[in-house]
């Protein structure tokens, strides 16, 4: 697999996770790296997004709660998850932009 995600499960609201995405080094220096999010019934929405530089960007429902990042030296991807809400809820998938390479998606189920 090029794209490995980690770190999803269930949490309270108000709650954190931290979601990891493992990368092959082709991919990861060569492509904007990206959280997705689908809930059941829904499309797959961007979260955050982040350049090899640093970038980022953020769906507006995340700014503030959500950190995107990225460790270089060992190709990997990570989404800080903070304050998260029931409609947080749904399965994260990590994505190379503009390629075909997607993780195999993780859940993330917030509720009490």
């Amino acid at each position: 697999a090029q794209l490995v995600e980690s770190g999803g499960g269930l949490v309270q609201p108000g709650g954190s996770l931290r979601l990891s995405c493992a990368a092959s080094g082709s991919i990861f220096s060569t492509h904007v790296m990206g959280w997705y999010r689908q809930a059941p019934g829904d499309q797959r929405d961007l979260v955050a997004q982040i350049t090899s530089g640093g970038s980022t960007n953020y769906a507006d429902s995340v700014k503030g709660r959500f950190t995107i990042s990225r460790d270089n030296t060992n190709n990997t991807v990570y989404l800080q998850m903070n304050s998260l809400k029931p409609e947080d809820t749904a399965v994260y998938y990590c994505h190379a932009l503009h390629s075909v390479h997607w993780g195999q998606g993780t859940q993330v189920t917030v509720s009490s």
